[in-house]
């Protein structure tokens, strides 16, 4: 009788001290459940949580990092990344974001200043932190202080968003000062940090990048109808703005398309969406691939 083909172990890492630990447990969680569904046969997942306290936590109980060795053979990391040095001394193998590459998702300035050097463009933005009453005063003045001063930095259109993605927040596409107002105030009755950026074009563009996929050095799922030479151009760019940035195992550079002023890149992501019509998963269908395929790519990678 032969015996059972042994699964490989995956930890999902998520969870941590910081502001996005509700964002890192519903990620991390939405990764358990594809790696479950779609990479069962051959994967097995097992949740590592840390707690807001900083305690570590396997399949539901408290662990010390270093007992981790002997229970998984690769962590994927949806926590923040410095939490991968822990693994890293360790000498466990880890998927996720450097921390380099997530500090400069985490903060736009920074980000333009690194990418200008490369020759990339952003649009211009401002960054409120979220809404304090005894600070601020009345939410009324608040949000017409803050619109007067998006107003006297770029003019409309303004793109009006929450700065960490919301799923019970829409994005706000404001053309008058009363709608800015208005879009600014939603934001803060959700007590979170905003993000007021100058509106570019309603063409876009979005290009997800994988080193190693498919044999290539990095590669670059097809984009759409686009004019041969704009997509030289964002191809060009993607792969440039991936290296500056060390993304590690995945990016997604979404881009925004000005007739007459080039392409601006508005903003990026480290991790891959798993989600059911997700773009990844619509792009992966195109050249006959699948979201899994791209999961299973990144663990086997640092194997």
């Amino acid at each position: 009788m032969s015996l059972a083909k042994q699964k490989k172990r995956v930890g999902i890492l998520r969870g941590g001290t910081d502001e996005y630990y509700e964002d890192s447990l519903r990620d991390g969680g939405e990764m358990i459940a594809h790696i479950t569904e779609h990479l069962g046969n051959d994967w097995q997942p097992f949740d590592i949580l840390i707690d807001r306290t900083g305690v570590w936590h396997f399949a539901g109980l408290p662990i010390k990092p270093s007992e981790l060795l002997h229970k998984v053979d690769v962590v994927l990391n949806v926590s923040h990344p410095s939490f991968a040095s822990v693994l890293e001394n360790l000498f466990i193998p880890n998927v996720g974001p450097s921390s380099f590459s997530y500090g400069l998702a985490e903060d736009r300035a920074m980000l333009a200043s690194h990418l200008k050097k490369i020759g990339v463009k952003m649009p211009r933005h401002l960054i409120f932190p979220y809404y304090q009453p005894d600070f601020d005063g009345s939410r009324e003045r608040y949000s017409i202080k803050k619109a007067k001063e998006v107003h006297e930095k770029f003019t409309p259109p303004w793109i009006v968003k929450s700065l960490t993605p919301d799923s019970n927040l829409g994005v706000h596409l404001a053309q008058t000062f009363p709608e800015l107002v208005n879009a600014i105030e939603d934001i803060t009755v959700h007590g979170k940090s905003i993000l007021i950026e100058e509106f570019i074009s309603d063409r876009t563009a979005s290009v997800h990048s994988v080193p190693g996929f498919r044999g290539s050095d990095l590669y670059t799922f097809p984009i759409g109808k686009y004019s041969s030479e704009e997509k030289e151009n964002l191809l060009r760019l993607a792969r440039d703005i991936y290296r500056q940035i060390g993304a590690n195992h995945y990016l997604l550079t979404n881009f925004a398309i000005h007739p007459r002023r080039g392409i601006y890149l508005t903003s990026l992501e480290l991790l891959p969406d798993l989600k059911d019509g997700s773009h990844l998963g619509e792009v992966c269908q195109s050249v006959g691939s699948k979201t899994s395929e791209i999961v299973k790519h990144m663990l086997e990678s640092v194997l």
